[in-house]
């Protein structure tokens, strides 16, 4: 199996660890600095990504947030279709580890954020027209 059992004994216990602590590296691109490195890539390590770039999708994750970061259409992303949809579809077949959301509060949240778009973008208008 995957798993080791390993027993330590009451001397193993007494004898001082000889294992050494090394200063961490600031220039380590793998050291938590965000999910943007100073260079510009993708830190597919960064803890805010929840394991998404690792689990059984995460070839798909890659490519569309990869196609997502680096799209330079007026529409940011709107060229990653594709790729999203693949990551979906591969989520699919893992439901236990990508839940999805219920679709009636799917259903509710999608129409909530359609009766609140009209407002803002006259909001916005407004704004606009007074300045």
């Amino acid at each position: 199996g995957k798993d080791r059992i390993i027993f330590a004994t009451k001397e193993d216990h007494e004898t001082p660890s000889s294992a050494e602590l090394v200063a961490d590296d600031p220039d380590d691109p793998y050291e938590e600095q965000g999910l943007i490195l100073p260079n510009g890539d993708i830190n597919w390590n960064c803890p805010c990504l929840g394991g998404m770039a690792s689990g059984p999708c995460g070839e798909q994750f890659k490519s569309a947030f990869s196609c997502f970061h680096y799209s330079t259409e007026e529409i940011k992303g709107s060229d990653c279709v594709d790729q999203f949809r693949a990551m979906q579809e591969c989520m699919q077949k893992y439901p236990d580890l990508y839940p999805q959301e219920d679709e009636n509060e799917e259903k509710e949240k999608l129409s909530k954020d359609l009766e609140a778009t009209p407002m803002e973008a006259s909001a916005a208008k407004e704004e606009k027209g007074s300045s």
